[in-house]
């Protein structure tokens, strides 16, 4: 069963949540993460959901899911983030 991270993202500060992405991106390559969703405009159709910048990615199962975040790289990319944003994540499975 795929699962998925779902991710809203408030930047607080640019260049060092830039550095984030760019290692967030290798961990995501490194663990056959399937972007479908980073950033891009986006429309509330019901509630009072104000995301700020949103993140969907699809593994495989959860596991695999727990394995990108869990893993050394993304947790490098986790520590460059500091101060840099508010991060709300979640992993759900799929059907």
């Amino acid at each position: 069963m795929p699962a998925f991270i779902i991710a809203d993202v408030t930047v607080t500060d640019a260049a060092q949540m830039a550095l984030y992405r760019e290692w967030s991106t290798k961990a995501m390559q490194e663990h056959g993460a399937e972007v479908l969703v980073r950033g891009g405009e986006f429309e509330v159709l019901e509630g009072p959901w104000t995301p700020s910048r949103l993140v969907v990615l699809k593994f495989p199962d959860r596991a695999a899911a727990r394995r990108f975040y869990e893993s050394e790289t993304y947790q490098h990319a986790k520590s460059l983030r500091e101060n840099a944003g508010v991060m709300r994540m979640i992993v759900v499975d799929g059907v």
